[in-house]
């Protein structure tokens, strides 16, 4: 088995040894080309018929023909929440959650836009935090 030459240079110097940026990344094919954008800059995402929209803390929005399950599966490791069949908010946006005598939810993200939160995914409001303080019965059933 041969040897790498390039082993020595790669020993001495670690950072070349893996190609991958220090913080992660999405790629996104919109328009014949591809962005990549931090996925912490990523707000909400929304269905819109066979296309989802990505809102950006820019105020820049980018549709795609994806379906919004195939995206949040794919954003679900970077902290995004599926709240309504057509919709994902990023959790580090969620600023508030009000519960309704009704047994709905409403949740605000920075910003002040507000989702309704489907009885089907309030579940999913667990995710958005490792700590619930004061929360004895939240989204108890």
């Amino acid at each position: 088995m041969l040897d790498n030459p390039l082993a020595p240079i790669l020993t001495s110097l670690p950072e070349l040894e893996s190609p991958r940026p220090s913080h992660p990344r999405i790629a996104i094919k919109c328009g014949g080309r591809i962005l990549f954008t931090d996925p912490a800059e990523v707000v909400t995402v929304e269905a819109q018929g066979n296309y989802v929209l990505l809102h950006r803390m820019s105020g820049s929005a980018l549709l795609l023909r994806e379906s919004l399950s195939t995206v949040a599966e794919k954003l679900l490791p970077y902290g995004f929440v599926r709240i309504h069949r057509s919709a994902l908010v990023n959790a580090s946006f969620v600023e508030e959650i009000q519960s309704w005598a009704t047994g709905d939810y409403i949740l605000r993200i920075k910003g002040g836009k507000e989702f309704h939160v489907s009885r089907t995914y309030k579940k999913n409001l667990h995710c958005i935090t490792p700590l619930w303080l004061g929360t004895d019965g939240f989204c108890s059933d």
